[in-house]
């Protein structure tokens, strides 16, 4: 038999981010599902986090992206094999050349598509996998989930993008800018992670409960 999920999150047990700090405690994992309010502070950052695509011009501290960096690298990875690298630019300057190299050789709406899909985030993550191993793209979710929840926690808002990526695996430039990175040769681009300063407050949009199912 196939149950329904009901789309509530009352008596979960989540053991989120435990690399961060915080235990949770099962018997106070409750929500109030008609105000939002949720007694776990974990499941509270989570429900509350949003993909943040206008930010204010304030970087980050280091200290700040640090410790998101850690949470993330503290992520479940298959076989403990950690087959990512992670770079974070938080300079301006080189922000701006990896986006002319991105634009280079493109014109009009293909040149501003380039250089805007970052959505000016003052810092921008970039995360590269394995190329060797079957899992290493899992792993990266993995690590740019428990980033974006630990940033959130820090009152950092946060974006995840894959545009970024596809326009500079496909670039004929490609190597030029992935040596500004710093990228091991065997480590191809996966995921981006943009960071900063919330200048929206976007609401959540409806997610599709009926797609989780329970199967007895």
């Amino acid at each position: 038999m196939i149950k329904i999920f009901r789309n509530t999150v009352g008596g979960v047990c989540l053991a989120a981010l435990a690399s961060c700090g915080g235990s949770l405690d099962c018997a106070t994992s409750t929500s109030n599902a008609t105000t939002g309010e949720y007694a776990n502070s974990t499941i509270e950052t989570i429900m509350q986090r949003r993909s943040i695509r206008k930010y204010k011009p304030q970087t980050v501290s280091r200290d700040t992206l640090q410790l998101i960096a850690e949470c993330g690298i503290n992520a479940p990875n298959a076989m403990n094999r950690q087959s990512w690298e992670v770079r974070i630019v938080d300079n301006a300057d080189t922000m701006a050349k990896i986006k002319d190299l991105m634009a280079k050789g493109k014109e009009g709406e293909d040149a501003e598509r380039a250089k805007g899909c970052f959505r000016d985030a003052p810092v921008m993550t970039f995360i590269a996998r394995d190329r060797e191993s079957d899992y290493a793209a899992y792993d990266c979710a993995l690590l740019a989930e428990n980033m974006m929840i630990a940033a959130q926690s820090l009152g950092v808002g946060s974006i995840c993008l894959g545009s970024p990526v596809s326009i500079i695996n496909s670039a004929e430039n490609s190597e030029e800018i992935l040596q500004i990175l710093g990228f091991s040769p065997e480590y191809k681009l996966c995921l981006c992670v943009g960071l900063g300063y919330a200048d929206e407050a976007p609401e959540a949009r409806e997610r599709d409960a009926q797609k989780v199912k329970f199967v007895d």
